[in-house]
């Protein structure tokens, strides 16, 4: 593989971290991190990737959640490592004003920053290894619920259309 291979590579696992997480597939979006994987910056300290991805399906499960990933610039750091930063927007919104925790009282939230991240590669397939996620902004939803639009194409929640292409 080229190094420009191995960092559309990369792209295209971050790629896949948004989506596995809005379309709620936490069982695939598990696969995309190493076994040791360690995280920074987020809601609360998570001790390996297999409790991360338990503590957003508890959390997140329940909200409509859209993240967003531009500009990612990567760097190969060796054969088999690199480092990136991804810029990135999110919205988590929940139907009822959380009871408890750091966003209690709010719906939910929209929020800006940056992903810092470390990928390996593991059998030929690159994972994050290690995942920062810095804020710049972070803003309150604090309206009333509104209904969504009746749409046969509205929902791809637990979809995956990419699944057996190669």
């Amino acid at each position: 593989m080229s190094d420009w291979e191995d960092i559309e590579a990369i792209k295209q696992v971050k790629a896949r971290y948004f989506r596995y997480l809005d379309t709620k597939q936490f069982d695939k979006w598990r696969g995309i991190f190493t076994d040791d994987c360690t995280f920074d910056g987020l809601t609360r300290p998570y001790q390996s990737p297999d409790e991360f991805v338990a503590g957003c399906r508890e959390w997140l499960g329940p909200a409509v959640t859209v993240h967003q990933g531009h500009t990612p610039e990567v760097v190969l750091t060796g054969p088999d490592t690199a480092r990136g930063i991804t810029a990135m927007y999110d919205w988590v919104e929940f139907e009822e004003p959380r009871t408890e925790g750091w966003a209690k009282g709010v719906r939910g939230f929209t929020g800006h920053g940056h992903y810092e991240e470390e990928y390996r590669r593991e059998d030929g397939v690159w994972k994050i290894a290690f995942m920062r996620l810095t804020r710049l902004r972070l803003t309150a939803i604090t309206t009333p619920w509104q209904e969504e639009l009746a749409s046969p194409h509205l929902s791809s929640i637990g979809r995956d259309w990419l699944e057996g292409v190669s």
